[in-house]
């Protein structure tokens, strides 16, 4: 394994599944076999007949016999093919709370109709899949080697033996590339991509991103950076690699983040300061990790934190590191970016 997969390894699994640097209390295991994760009839877009191909990101393509209903996929990429109809009955990665509530990354799924096999970094319980007897596992891929997200390394030639495989990458390319391969991938499925709600969700995005480069354009001074809470440190992301802050960037927004030479230690992705130095980096406006592992900016105590001027000017907003792959749900993420630079005060 390369030294910049190890670290992107390292960060992105602590700061979805908590642990190895105290991120806090791992969230609890969440398996069910409910057999309401069969799914409403009239909720699921009837499949297409006849066989199915597909070619994903890491030009790998799989075909089967016919088109498959029973998908297992990452939550995050679950999400995004409900809102297009397509439900899919068995999800792994951050799906439930510790409460039993749905996690920020299972969208408008009802997480209590799922079949979950695995809820935190590295657990994915294969018996439970084998059961299942699934047909395809969807998921994403971070890095350029085409590695499955959220599929543990320890067991996943077993995994890959049970069902073929899906990837959608969403390493160093801006959203909109995700958004249409998703887009794809649930038309090949038997979604209906002419019917209003989605067709409406797209024309949202689109409009969405030009308040948002109008607002940059208008903006230029107004400095954004990108920031995730840990117990024991602070996290400045570079913008080069994630396919949120790509995109933001494109569209104008001015970033305040680590030189390259700072992020080389990390494979490009952030930069972690002390507590002490979270001042490092002059912004009026930080974006914060809306994963729930990670510390949320209500719940941060440190004083150096309290004293930024972007925090005490109220302008942190929150972002999502992994969002979800959909039109529907990238607008509010694109608004909300949007109308905080609109509003800023200049405090940097």
């Amino acid at each position: 394994m390369s030294n910049a997969r190890a670290a992107h390894l390292t960060r992105r699994g602590i700061l979805a599944a908590g642990g190895a640097l105290g991120l806090g209390a791992v969230l609890a295991a969440c398996g069910d076999d409910d057999s309401s994760s069969e799914g409403s009839s009239k909720e699921t877009t009837a499949a297409k007949s006849g066989p199915w191909t597909f070619k994903d990101d890491r030009g790998t393509t799989v075909k089967l016999d016919k088109v498959p209903t029973k998908i297992v996929a990452f939550v995050g990429v679950a999400a995004a093919l409900h809102d297009y109809g397509i439900e899919v009955k068995g999800v792994f990665g951050p799906t439930k709370t510790k409460d039993g509530k749905a996690d920020v990354q299972a969208g408008a799924m009802d997480v209590s109709k799922l079949t979950v096999f695995g809820n935190v970094w590295d657990q994915f319980n294969v018996e439970q899949y084998a059961a299942f007897a699934p047909e395809v596992l969807i998921t994403t891929t971070f890095d350029s080697a085409g590695t499955l997200w959220y599929v543990p390394a320890a067991s996943a030639s077993k995994i890959a033996k049970l069902a073929p495989s899906v990837a959608v990458s969403v390493y160093d390319r801006q959203i909109t590339t995700p958004l249409q391969r998703v887009w794809e991938l649930a038309e090949s499925l038997g979604a209906d991509m002419t019917a209003a709600k989605v067709t409406d969700a797209k024309k949202r995005f689109e409009a969405a991103s030009e308040r948002l480069r109008t607002a940059a354009k208008a903006h230029p001074d107004i400095k954004v950076l990108a920031g995730s809470a840990a117990q024991e440190v602070f996290y400045v992301s570079g913008t080069n690699l994630s396919i949120d802050l790509e995109y933001f960037k494109a569209l104008g927004v001015n970033f305040v983040e680590p030189p390259a030479s700072v992020l080389k230690a990390s494979g490009g992705w952030y930069e972690s300061l002390s507590w002490e130095n979270v001042d490092k980096y002059a912004a009026d406006i930080i974006m914060m990790d809306d994963r729930t592992a990670t510390i949320q900016p209500a719940d941060i105590t440190e004083a150096t934190w309290k004293k930024l001027p972007a925090v005490k000017a109220g302008q942190v907003i929150s972002r999502s590191p992994e969002p979800i792959p959909s039109y529907d749900k990238c607008v509010a993420m694109v608004e909300n970016l949007a109308k905080a630079i609109e509003t800023a005060k200049k405090v940097s």
